[in-house]
């Protein structure tokens, strides 16, 4: 074994690669004998672009974002993030980070994607290091070798790499066996991230980078929550509303994905409405997207039914011939980010819904646009009777449209409408007339003929001329039919006063109202 030298440094080194404590030292060149001993010269370090450690951001001054946690969606002035949800995990990994802030060396948190890793890790970080640790975060392939060399001259600051998506950190110029251990003799701890995917492909095989990932056990983590995960989540929302969507909305695709997934999804779809971009692919997320907000929950539409009611939003039509229909719905229900299309595949065939993030994006957004009117039919329609999801449409239409439906006829038609079809027949009455009394025309109609069944005749000539003076034809034909029987009534009093010719008349105009067009369906 060859023998281990001191170099000016302090570094201890040796014949080619030495090992101390199980990790490798930084290669030496060794030429020649002297004395029956061996020269051994030290290798030149490679210039450093690194800064200084005295110039790198102390631990709570570094931003996650910036260093690879994925943002959520941020409504308002919410926090870029919302509280930090504690992982069944986070003991085994925090005392990992522990023992690695004392004496170095690697922590990896592994997963699948969008599982959390980075948050995870993070939050390991902030909890275990002190606030003022020195923190770098060099971006993927930042040539490392001159890292020791700044560390060396660190003072008495603590430090920690922080290596998000390690696998672009690895090769001859990156964290390498040599520079690990050098980081271990200097207690600098490394925290990282990886892929499964990633993991599998550069631990196993025999490649040389795997030799940085021997001896390292990752802690795993999965993209599916655990009931004890998810109750804390609710536990901890606090007034964050965040939180409490990922918890009662995410999907198979897991609660990480939710909160993370949701900004890019909302971000590409709000840019793909240019009519260069994919404006028809954007109008059929938002027919699906609004077929949710107005309470359809996670009902599957078929794609004829998106395609059809792109009719309803105007100018947005005209903008989407340029587009065909295939490639847009192509392009919608493309998955990304390996998790999920902007439109999800329902359980029958070519029925499509959006991704729940979107409708909840577009429920908290002050600047979302409108659901149009002529929607809230259709999603009563597309929930096929469901008894729980029919009151739910009903509710959804309560919360939204009748805060704003004074001074709006067409707001009160459509609310009458939706309580017409769920048989409530006083509150659809209700909401008739606020509408006709707001300038309604098709409500007058309605609410005259109502009137008329009932006998309330006065009050329906009211409402029905106001209909008729506005050109409603069939308000028109209901009012003449009214009033000719009121002036058969009048008439046959008449005759049973004694004036001549008044039964003849009543009679005759009998016979008038009953013959088309006269006659009008009730």
């Amino acid at each position: 074994m060859a023998e281990d030298r001191e170099a000016p440094d302090g570094t201890v080194a040796g014949v080619g690669n030495s090992v101390s404590g199980g990790g490798f030292h930084a290669p030496v060149v060794q030429t020649g004998t002297f004395s029956g001993g061996v020269h051994t010269y030290y290798g030149q370090q490679p210039p450093s672009g690194l800064a200084p450690v005295a110039d790198w951001p102390q631990l709570d001054r570094a931003d996650p974002i910036a260093f690879g946690v994925r943002r959520t969606r941020c409504i308002g002035d919410e926090p870029p993030l919302p509280p930090y949800v504690v992982r069944d995990g986070d003991a085994v990994l925090e005392e990992r980070v522990r023992t690695a802030a004392r004496s170095g060396g690697l922590v990896l948190v592994t997963g699948e994607p969008l599982s959390g890793k980075s948050r995870t890790a993070w939050a390991a970080m902030r909890t275990t290091l002190p606030v003022t640790t020195r923190f770098l975060g060099p971006g993927a392939g930042t040539d490392l070798r001159g890292l020791p060399a700044v560390l060396r001259g660190r003072g008495e600051d603590r430090c920690v790499i922080w290596l998000d998506e390690l696998e672009g950190h690895l090769g001859e110029h990156g964290l390498t066996p040599a520079l690990l251990a050098e980081l271990v003799r200097l207690r600098v701890p490394v925290i990282a991230t990886m892929s499964d995917e990633a993991y599998k492909a550069h631990r196993f095989g025999g490649q040389a980078r795997a030799r940085v990932l021997v001896g390292v056990d990752p802690v795993e983590l999965s993209r599916v929550w655990t009931q004890d995960e998810q109750q804390r989540l609710l536990d901890g929302a606090g007034g964050d509303l965040r939180p409490g969507d990922a918890y009662y909305w995410s999907e198979d695709d897991g609660i990480a994905a939710f909160l993370a997934v949701g900004p890019e999804l909302w971000d590409e779809w709000w840019w793909a409405r240019r009519p260069n971009a994919h404006p028809h692919g954007h109008l059929l997320v938002r027919v699906a997207m609004d077929l949710a907000r107005c309470g359809t929950d996670d009902t599957a539409v078929p794609s004829s039914l998106l395609r059809e009611l792109c009719a309803l939003y105007e100018p947005e039509p005209a903008q989407t011939a340029q587009e065909p229909f295939d490639d847009a719905l192509a392009w919608a229900s493309e998955v990304r980010h390996g998790v999920t299309g902007m439109l999800v595949p329902g359980a029958e065939p070519d029925t499509w819904r959006c991704f729940a993030s979107l409708h909840r994006d577009a429920v908290s957004r002050p600047d979302a646009p409108p659901v149009p009117l002529g929607l809230w039919l259709h999603a009563l329609e597309a929930v096929q009777g469901d008894p729980q999801l029919t009151e739910l449409v009903v509710e959804c239409a309560q919360s939204e449209l009748e805060p704003v439906a004074d001074g709006r006829p067409e707001v009160g038609l459509v609310l009458g409408r939706l309580y017409e079809a769920t048989g409530q027949a006083q509150y659809s009455e209700d909401w008739f007339r606020h509408s006709a009394d707001a300038g309604g025309v098709e409500a007058a109609r309605i609410v005259g003929r109502a009137l008329a069944g009932r006998g309330e005749t006065v009050l329906a000539i009211t409402y029905l001329e106001r209909a008729a003076e506005a050109g409603d034809v069939e308000a028109q034909g209901s009012l003449a039919v009214l009033l000719a029987d009121r002036a058969v009534h009048w008439l046959d009093r008449l005759g049973e006063s004694g004036y001549e010719g008044a039964r003849e008349a009543a009679d005759m105009l009998r016979e008038v109202v009953r013959t088309p067009p006269y006659t009008v369906e009730e």
